[in-house]
């Protein structure tokens, strides 16, 4: 896989050896809390709790009630999906397997 050349740079590595230096839940939480806004955080969270329900078969419609998701948004998870560099379909192939 062919990192984007236009996302890949000396700060977002250090960004990505920080999250991978993360130890337990507890520490992703602290980490979180200081890097990113709540709002930033709970976004990120409804985006994987969106592929995972695309990926399941979901309808829009479901994932709106269940996320609050906007429709924009689950379309864009769902190109990504499709389209996208694979990140969630790994990150939820994972998650299933450690479930």
């Amino acid at each position: 896989m062919t990192v984007n050349p236009k996302l890949k740079d000396a700060l977002t590595d250090q960004l990505f050896k920080a999250v991978l230096a993360l130890k337990s839940e507890e520490e992703c939480y602290q980490f979180f809390e200081d890097i990113c806004t709540i709002s930033e955080l709970k976004s990120l969270a409804q985006r994987l709790e969106v592929a995972r329900m695309l990926q399941e078969g979901h309808i829009y419609d479901d994932i709106v009630l269940r996320t609050g998701a906007s429709t924009a948004t689950i379309s864009r998870v769902k190109r990504c999906l499709h389209y996208g560099a694979d990140g969630y379909k790994v990150i939820l192939d994972r998650l299933k397997e450690n479930s």
